[in-house]
């Protein structure tokens, strides 16, 4: 990873989620929640959730994204056609192999965290999330929603 590759840190709500990443090595991003750029990422972070138990609330992994496709969440999901957004337009973000992040990036408390934007040195030398922007930057806060309890 080169320093001014950027990044993408999207959240992995179910290991359901995380199992197409693992076996079918592709994830999905809601055009309309999308940050600018996508998909247009070089690198694609994932931030584990709660239902991930021990692992919860930090970044275990990572990959390269190979490529794109834009579909609905019907194409994606074909198992689903009567979800509420089976219509819906996803980025289907093509990844390479997953790398482990050692050690992980992690968040010492819960935060509520949709996606951040942030370049391949921030990446590769964070210890926490809030490591991963630059509050000087106008990329900074404007991609993540952070909650603390």
């Amino acid at each position: 990873m080169y320093p001014e590759d950027r990044v993408l840190v999207a959240v992995v709500p179910h290991k359901r989620d995380w199992k197409i990443v693992q076996s079918e090595r592709w994830y999905r991003v809601p055009v309309k929640h999308a940050p600018p750029g996508t998909p247009d990422f070089d690198w694609l972070a994932f931030y584990f959730t709660r239902a991930f138990g021990e692992d919860r609330w930090a970044i275990h992994y990572y990959c390269a994204v190979l490529g794109h496709e834009l579909l609905t969440r019907r194409d994606l999901i074909p198992s689903e056609p009567d979800h509420p957004h089976a219509c819906d337009w996803y980025y289907k973000l093509q990844l390479g192999p997953l790398q482990h992040k050692i050690p992980p990036i992690l968040s010492p408390r819960w935060r509520r965290i949709t996606f951040i934007v942030t370049t391949g040195d921030r990446f590769m030398n964070a210890i926490e999330i809030t490591d991963l922007f630059d509050s000087a930057s106008p990329w900074g806060r404007q991609f993540v929603t952070l909650k603390e309890i």
